[in-house]
């Protein structure tokens, strides 16, 4: 007999800091290139506009990653050279989902970085909610570091 597993909505964050010896002008720039994730984001074989904006609320990407899934993301808040916020309204195995990307100056040439984010499930198990967290903090981790490397080599 199986056992009729519980499916249910689930809600979490991950949230992930890292430390970039770089201006937070120069991180600002790369990371305000909604676009330009294929450079530092894992797994992004292209990202493109779904809108005439380029930056700050009501710009819209679309991401194509190397599996063939798609997410569309939408920016929501924008405070240019400090952070913004984005909903992806499709793609993910999600109800809701907002991140945001924060930058802060720890001194002239090193910048905090903070990738945040809060989600709720469609309707699945503890254990594929579980699994889900741990991969979206990797692939936030795994970003990050290559996030890091491209700008620190920039020097």
């Amino acid at each position: 007999m199986i056992k009729n597993v519980r499916k249910s909505f689930h809600t979490d964050s991950v949230k992930k800091t890292i430390t970039i010896k770089a201006s937070k002008e120069k991180v600002w720039q790369k990371i305000s290139n909604i676009t330009g994730l294929s450079s530092w984001v894992i797994d992004v074989k292209k990202t493109t506009y779904l809108s005439k904006k380029r930056r700050n609320v009501g710009a819209i990407r679309k991401i194509t990653f190397t599996d063939g899934n798609t997410i569309e993301e939408h920016v929501v808040a924008w405070k240019e050279g400090e952070y913004f916020t984005y909903i992806a309204t499709d793609g993910l195995p999600l109800r809701a989902y907002v991140a945001t990307i924060s930058i802060k100056t720890k001194n002239k040439k090193t910048t905090q970085l903070t990738w945040q984010s809060y989600f709720n499930s469609k309707k699945m198990s503890i254990k594929q909610f579980m699994k889900f967290v741990t991969f979206m903090g990797v692939f936030y981790e795994t970003s990050l570091e290559n996030l890091k490397k491209s700008l620190e080599k920039q020097h």
